[in-house]
């Protein structure tokens, strides 16, 4: 196969054709400041609001509660350390997981070092997940957030979410944070109780660059973005409008498809990993009810960056953890929570899949990792 081989769709994903077509006509006809007063200012101020109001509808929340930010990361930032600076004098004790996106883990290590802020990280099994009886255990008169992502995005693993949005409904001191960014558009997330949210546009095949937190009116945040009066103020700064504005679209786009993606990604999945367990080197780390769009796997005896540039060398795409820590030599503090081997922590490979992904990009993947265990054994 001569074409590049795409599957890290957990990192980025190819902006949709209609949404490309659909937002070259924003950036050539809506470049105004949403925030002018004029006329065609105020006429791209309303398409904003417009799609935060069909944003809120396909959310099922109020348009109010819709906060538009740079991407996930930014609004992980905001939820967590927005909500605790706020709200310090409520108490100062975060619960959060082991195994959280680095946007999380690290917005939680600089209130903990800069701030004072005590952080409980929960514990994981060895299928990555977290259990409600750890987070009712860690909970003491101080804590004020619980931040928990619904979709690992590194193992695929699948956090009880609502379980334990359901126990926090007894502590109202409490606030709920959820990183969706894996699971928006591809797994049902009902957020009536919970309290923030994360999500991006560019995992939703949309453009980089526009995230969205929301956050119900109740929820107090400091404002990080020091500025104008853009997002009620909370949030300083021009507005990307056109990536906004499109937002709606792409997340339309997403829950439209998102039964008939699912079906063929869950497919795809199911294939990749039996074609995988036959090779006896080969340990699947991702459980069985993992969400599909991710497979992590380690090979025993040939570390990750190894087999990342075999992989490479034949124009495949795959990551050894989140792209966001891709650079750093540490193994992935995901697979070291779950206590995994090091053999396995320091073999591990993320292939995320999309509905885009074909039978024989697949096949192709799947000989050339045989290939390359093959040429490492007769070496």
């Amino acid at each position: 196969m001569s074409k590049q081989v795409f599957l890290d769709y957990a990192s980025c994903t190819p902006i949709d054709e209609a949404l490309m077509n659909t937002y070259i006509t924003l950036l050539n006809k809506y470049y105004i400041n949403s925030e002018a007063v004029y006329d065609r200012g105020v006429e791209v101020y309303d398409l904003v609001e417009k799609s935060r109001k069909m944003i809120a509808q396909l959310m099922k929340v109020r348009a109010q509660d819709i906060l538009f930010t740079s991407g996930a990361s930014e609004s992980n930032s905001y939820a967590i350390k927005g909500y605790c600076l706020k709200n310090k004098h409520k108490g100062m004790h975060i619960i959060t997981s082991a195994m959280e996106h680095s946007s999380v883990l690290h917005s939680v290590q600089q209130l903990e070092e800069t701030f004072g802020f005590k952080v409980t990280y929960l514990p994981v099994n060895k299928e990555g997940k977290v259990s409600v009886e750890d987070v009712q255990s860690a909970i003491t008169k101080e804590t004020i957030l619980v931040s928990v992502m619904s979709v690992n995005n590194e193992i695929g693993s699948i956090q009880p979410i609502h379980s334990i949005a359901k126990l926090l409904k007894e502590y109202p001191n409490i606030k709920f944070h959820v990183d969706a960014v894996q699971s928006i558009g591809k797994l049902d997330l009902d957020l009536t109780d919970i309290d923030m949210m994360s999500v991006t546009s560019h995992k939703l095949y949309g453009v980089k660059g526009c995230g969205i937190l929301y956050a119900k009116s109740n929820i107090e945040l400091l404002a990080i973005i020091n500025g104008g009066q853009q997002e009620k103020g909370i949030r300083g700064g021009t507005l990307n409008a056109p990536a906004c504005i499109l937002f709606a679209k792409t997340l339309r786009i997403a829950l439209e498809n998102k039964e008939a993606h699912y079906k063929s990604v869950q497919e795809m999945h199911t294939y990749v990993r039996e074609k995988l367990q036959e090779e006896e080197m080969i340990v699947i780390n991702s459980p069985m009810d993992a969400c599909p769009y991710i497979l992590n796997f380690s090979c025993i005896k040939l570390g990750s960056e190894i087999m990342m540039n075999a992989l490479n060398e034949k124009q495949i795409c795959v990551s050894s953890q989140s792209t966001c820590s891709s650079r750093t030599k540490a193994p992935s503090s995901t697979l070291r929570a779950m206590n995994l081997d090091e053999s396995i922590t320091f073999g591990a490979i993320r292939v995320s899949f999309s509905h885009l992904t074909s039978r024989d990009e697949l096949d192709y993947f799947i000989e050339s990792v045989k290939e390359i265990i093959n040429e490492y054994k007769t070496r």
